[in-house]
């Protein structure tokens, strides 16, 4: 099980990985991030929802209101320039993390 402090941390990267792929609307992004996580990131609505609100405050993504294929009125979610910049700089933070706890990791299984 996964902290929730740890899915907090995680979200605004993962939506943001997300919508560079293309546009979505919520539900659809729970359930992508469901599938690339092997259903180890478990996401509600109601958990989404303010991230998506923030991220569109903050200029990082846009919304559109449509007509999805089912005839059901969504709110499509889009990656603006900023967005992808704010991307790029999430990418190099959360790398940077990586390597040291997989550096860390390391120096633990085989100590020098």
């Amino acid at each position: 099980m996964i902290p929730k402090e740890l899915i907090a941390a995680s979200t605004r990267p993962l939506v943001l990985s997300v919508l560079a792929r293309g546009e979505d609307y919520g539900y659809a992004i729970i359930q992508r991030v469901r599938k690339l996580s092997g259903g180890e990131l478990e996401w509600s609505e109601g958990m989404l929802y303010p991230v998506l609100h923030r991220l569109e405050k903050e200029g990082l993504i846009q919304s559109t209101w449509r007509v999805g294929d089912s005839g059901r009125r969504r709110k499509y979610y889009r990656l603006t320039r900023n967005g992808g910049k704010a991307l790029q700089t999430e990418k190099s933070q959360w790398m940077a993390v990586h390597k040291t706890l997989t550096k860390s990791w390391r120096a633990q299984i085989c100590p020098s």
